[in-house]
This record gives C-alpha cells, sequence and structure tokens, in this order.
C-alpha cells in the first residue's frame, strides 16, 4: 500500500541518504542472527506557547532527532536506541544492532512463549499530513498576539482571577525501513489550543475552558486549525459563564436521564471504550502500570457492550485525527474497522505481536512509539462513536424536564480493569419544557461501562458529530505519551447516578 505524498512543508535534506542507513542497520542486525529488525529515524519539532494573565509564559521550541532499532530474536524483542544528527547517524548504527541483539538475548529466557507477528511489513511509500498552512512558517509575533487578545478578552471583570491562552503545534517527520521490504517516509503534523478562565466569588472557585480543558483541542493540520478555533472570539463567553458558575446551583443528585455533549463523550469514549479494547491490556500485558480489562477475547461477537444506538469506529485513516497516518510503527498500513457494532463486541486494537498472541488474522495497525526511543506499543487509535439522527436541539426538546445536559471534563476517576468510573464536568443545564434552563455546576455522574453504554437511548446526528482530540494519553513501563482523536456527537443515556456534590 503506498499514499500518495501531499505538501506539509518542506522534509528534512537527505531523505533517501536517511533510508540507506537505516536499511543499513537492519541489514546489520539480520545478519547477527535476528529474526526479524526495523529502523525508525525520527524528527520531532514542537513549538508551544502559553500567555497567563496578560504575559508571555511559556515559549518553547524543542527540536530532536534520534533512532531506534527493535529485533526479533529467539522469539523475543530486543530494542536499542540513540539521539543523534543527521552527520552522525552511521557512526551510531552499528552500534544499536548490538546493543538491540543483546537485550534481545537477555530476555529470550524470560519470556512465556515466543512472539509471533501476524501479516507484513513490506509496504514502501510517503504519507504527509495535509496542511493548508504551515504552523512554523507563521510569524511568531501573530501568534502571540492571537493569544494576547484571547486573554484581554477573559479580563475585565474582578471575579477573574486567573487566565490562561495557549497553543502548541507540532511536525514528526518519521523513516521507517524493515527486514520485510518495507520503506516509508512520513511527515505527520498537528496543530491546536485553547482558553480557560477561573473565577471566585461567594466562597466558590470554578473554571471554565474552550473548547475543552484536555490541554486544548488539537487535529491533524496546520495553522488553519488554530485559526479555526477563534480563541479570542469565545473568550469573553468562557469569561462570563465562569463567573455565572460560582454563583449557580449545585447539581442535583438521583438517577437521572443524562445528555453528554462531544467534549465529554470523547474522554467518556476514551476511557472506557478505547482502553478496555486495547487487546494487549486484555491479554494482560499491562496490569503492572495501565492495568487490564473487563473484555475478554472470548466476548468478541458475544458481549453486549451498549444498546442498539452505540456503534464504535477505530480509524487511523480519518480526516484530522491525530492518529490519522499512512502506516503504523510496525510498518502496517493505516485502517478501519469496528470496535462495536449496534451495541455488540466486534473487534479489539492490536499489533502484529498482540494480534499475532491472540490468533487473529491481521493487525489492527495500532502499534505506535513515542518519539524514536520507544518501541512500539498497542494504543489507541482514532476511535469514534458513529452518529445517529436529529439536532442537539431535537433531542433536548424530546428530553424531560429534569434531564441534566452536561459536557467539558473537570476531574475523572476509573478504575484498573476500566469497569467503574465517576466524571465530573465543568457546566450543565436543567432542562425544563424542552430547553435548557438553570446553569449548574459540578454535574458528578458515576457508573459501569457496559451499564452505561447500554443506558443510551439516542445518540445525534451527523451535523453535531466533531473530532475531538486527546493528547496526553500515557501507558507503558516506561510510560510513553501517545495522541488520538475520538469523534462523537452529543448523545442520552437514563437512569444515570448523579452524585449531589454540595452535601457534606
Amino acid at each position: 500500500m503506498s499514499h500518495t505524498k501531499q505538501t506539509s512543508g518542506q522534509s528534512t535534506g537527505g531523505a533517501a541518504s536517511i533510508e540507506g542507513l537505516a536499511q543499513q542497520a537492519v541489514d546489520t542486525a539480520m545478519e547477527r542472527g535476528a529474526e526479524y529488525a526495523d529502523a525508525r529515524v525520527v524528527r520531532l519539532a514542537r513549538e508551544t506557547l502559553t500567555v497567563h494573565n496578560g504575559a508571555v509564559a511559556d515559549a518553547e521550541a524543542p527540536d530532536e532527532f534520534g533512532v531506534g532499532l527493535r529485533v526479533l530474536k529467539d522469539g523475543a524483542f530486543g530494542f536499542a536506541a540513540a539521539p543523534t544528527t543527521y552527520s552522525e547517524l552511521a557512526d551510531v548504527l552499528p552500534g544499536l544492532a548490538r546493543r538491540a541483539i543483546a537485550s534481545a538475548r537477555d530476555l529470550a529466557p524470560l519470556r512465556r512463549r515466543p512472539i509471533s507477528m501476524v501479516g507484513k511489513a513490506d509496504a514502501r511509500g510517503d504519507y504527509a499530513t495535509p496542511v493548508v498552512e504551515n504552523p512554523f512558517m507563521v510569524p511568531l509575533e501573530e501568534k502571540v498576539d492571537l493569544l494576547l487578545r484571547a486573554d484581554r478578552a477573559m479580563s475585565g471583570r474582578r471575579e477573574i482571577v486567573s487566565r490562561l491562552a495557549t497553543m502548541a503545534i507540532q511536525r514528526e517527520e518519521q523513516w521507517q525501513v524493515t527486514s520485510e521490504g518495507g520503506s516509508t517516509h512520513q511527515v505527520l503534523m498537528r496543530s491546536g489550543g485553547r482558553i480557560e478562565a477561573l473565577a471566585s466569588a461567594g466562597g466558590v472557585v470554578e473554571r471554565r475552558s474552550y473548547p475543552n480543558a484536555l490541554e486544548g483541542e488539537f487535529r491533524g493540520g496546520g495553522y488553519e486549525v488554530i485559526r479555526a478555533l477563534q480563541l479570542d472570539t469565545h473568550a469573553e463567553r468562557i469569561r462570563d459563564e465562569a463567573i455565572a458558575l460560582c454563583h449557580a446551583d449545585v447539581c442535583p443528585g438521583g438517577k437521572k436521564t443524562l445528555i453528554l455533549g462531544g467534549s465529554q463523550l470523547a474522554l467518556q469514549i476514551h476511557e472506557s471504550v478505547g482502553h478496555p479494547t486495547e487487546l494487549d491490556r486484555i491479554l494482560g500485558e499491562e496490569r503492572d502500570l495501565a492495568g487490564g480489562s473487563f473484555a475478554g477475547l472470548q466476548d468478541l461477537g458475544a458481549l453486549q457492550y451498549g444498546s442498539k444506538h452505540v456503534s464504535f469506529v477505530a480509524d487511523s485513516t480519518a480526516k484530522g485525527g491525530l492518529d490519522t497516518r499512512g502506516w503504523d510503527d510496525d510498518g502496517i498500513p493505516s485502517r478501519s474497522f469496528e470496535v462495536v457494532r449496534e451495541g455488540k463486541l466486534m473487534g479489539l486494537m492490536g499489533g502484529r505481536a498482540s494480534s499475532g498472541r491472540a490468533g487473529f488474522a491481521e493487525s489492527g495497525s495500532v502499534s505506535r512509539a513515542e518519539g524514536w526511543y520507544s518501541p512500539p506499543i498497542d494504543r489507541i487509535t482514532n476511535l469514534s462513536l458513529v452518529p445517529g439522527e436529529g439536532s442537539l436541539e431535537d433531542l433536548i426538546a424530546s428530553s424531560e424536564d429534569g434531564t441534566i445536559f452536561a459536557d467539558t471534563v473537570k476531574t475523572w476517576s476509573i478504575d484498573q480493569e476500566r469497569r467503574n468510573f465517576q466524571f465530573t464536568c465543568e457546566v450543565a443545564w436543567e432542562i425544563r419544557g424542552g430547553r435548557r434552563s438553570r446553569l449548574l455546576r459540578l454535574p458528578t455522574y458515576q457508573g459501569n461501562s457496559v451499564d452505561f453504554w447500554n443506558s443510551c437511548d439516542a445518540v445525534t446526528g451527523p451535523q453535531e458529530w466533531k473530532l475531538h482530540g486527546v493528547v496526553n494519553c500515557g501507558k507503558g513501563n516506561p510510560m510513553q505519551i501517545a495522541e488520538m482523536s475520538h469523534g462523537a456527537s452529543p448523545a442520552r443515556f437514563r437512569g444515570v447516578q448523579m452524585l449531589d456534590m454540595g452535601r457534606p
């Protein structure tokens, strides 16, 4: 499978030479007895800008370059990595082959069963994130000015005690060569940002964020993503809502009908569907740090994960997704597949090794590594709730009095098996007469993952659907951070347990 290369700024010079050097590292590992080898050379450039209370508080632009080599020897993986420069790459690679082979030999006696990988990493080609405006070419003054305008729009009220406006961009260029004939080159770009206002009034402190509270809203793309957020346009509304929340009633407790906005649903999907359907968790390979899963291999095709209104699709080809690329870090082409179909569990997210261990015929193309310094592991890819029908206003109008509409996460927790959870949102409204009525603070709900998704009786339509980015998903030992997106449109859930956070 090949991908047409699309304009995303200029790639690092010497691409052909880098691929040739990576091929030499793979060849060296194979000559030393490896059963399989792949080399990934990565250049990662980032830029982060933050304005806090009217002043630039953070301005960083790190740029790193390194290489990682993974081998399979005696049924065990070995891995070695090193930071380097283009001019020193040739000197670094031979040593990596020796170290990776040695680590595999050391680990082989400890393995329970030999690693067996499904599929073949023989793809060749180029892929680049479609970009309209290269964010690294936008003048720094223009970026700072946008954040300062947003900051000023959140000021002017004495109740506001803290203001934050931030944006971040990232460009990852990767060359990968495998011993199975694969040779790929990718340029992946993402951009995003957020604003936040913290208010204090009457002994109450509340926060409002836009577009969300999880470090911001990010999409694959260039500066056009940041422009589309219109941070300065939404700043005054966020300021006023933060103040209003300080005077709002606490959301009442009890069994309620709950409508969740897309931003909140994105995190709900991530925690209660994404992580439980990662194959390595199900196989017990993450229990030492990130935990396991309540789901098992025997549940495929059998577990009623949700109601008939609930379907989820994993898609590493989704337009604008944070895990949208040509190939995963196993070298397997991106793909789309069903995880849940009309409530029934149909698929799991696994890479070449975990899929081989589980007896699957193919990889889900979900193996990813953080930077050049980590080996690939199973990660949640872009995972989205399939939209239903109707608008949000239609859904609200058809809901009984006392229904709660909540959005934007504030705090959350979920157990190690991903069964039981509790979420508190930044904001909620009570539904009366088919409309949003009084503003409520601290809306907090809890539940069991399977019971919760089975309580869904409506999902709004494509016109309400939006892709939301997660940039801080931690997993692995040592810890790796990965990014992915979750598409959702607002949905309604019946009989959800709400907690009264105003009671002592």
